[in-house]
């Protein structure tokens, strides 16, 4: 099984991530991941977010090909071994963060920058069993984050919420919505019935 842990920048996906690695909720042997990878290309995808004048078309195929890297390394073998795998991000932050950077770019001519991302993704990516998405508006995604880099703005995490919203309305069953708005020890007691749920599903 794939489960994936999605929301904005600030919504506390590691804190969970963290938290279930150290809890009874999960088997054992089941692998916990992210992305960007610790890769060299999630290197570079790390690089290229600290980089305010970085291209964003440039960007999104730094991010696929770690994305593709993290799959043929890390995802499907683990999933071929039975075992449960947990990524801390996965293709929805993709296809929410770079259809949101590439709807500014000058020079890209597509309709929908969202759905661009998602068919690059669509003839090699594995789609989770089960997503849960860690909700927080964009204001408080931003002020928990600090605001560091491009990617932890209000302005753009507004855009990036709304390209959640739409990928939930198109596979609402996977999706599991927690409220990341309240108090850390209520979140994660939250994510983990929630997780123990979906592993008994």
């Amino acid at each position: 099984m794939l489960l994936t842990l999605e929301g904005l920048d600030g919504s506390g996906k590691s804190s969970a991530a963290d938290s279930l690695a150290e809890s009874d909720a999960v088997p054992d042997d089941a692998v916990f991941t992210r992305e960007p990878t610790e890769s060299w290309y999630g290197d570079a995808v790390n690089r290229s977010i600290a980089d305010d004048d970085a291209d964003s078309v440039a960007e999104l195929f730094l991010y696929t090909a770690d994305h593709a890297d993290h799959l043929a390394r890390t995802i499907r073998p683990a999933l071929a071994e039975d075992r449960l795998v947990v990524s801390d991000r996965y293709s929805d932050s993709r296809f929410a963060y770079q259809g949101a950077t590439l709807a500014d770019h000058p020079h890209l001519d597509v309709a929908d920058p969202l759905e661009f991302v998602r068919e690059i993704h669509a003839p090699f990516t594995r789609t989770p069993d089960a997503t849960v998405y860690l909700d927080v508006d964009p204001e408080t995604g931003a002020k928990r984050a600090g605001g560091t880099n491009k990617l932890e703005q209000v302005d753009f995490l507004e855009r990036v919420s709304e390209n959640y919203e739409r990928l939930i309305a198109d596979d609402p069953d996977r999706f599991v919505r927690i409220d990341a708005s309240r108090p850390q020890e209520a979140v994660l007691a939250d994510v983990e019935s929630a997780v123990l749920e979906l592993l008994d599903d």
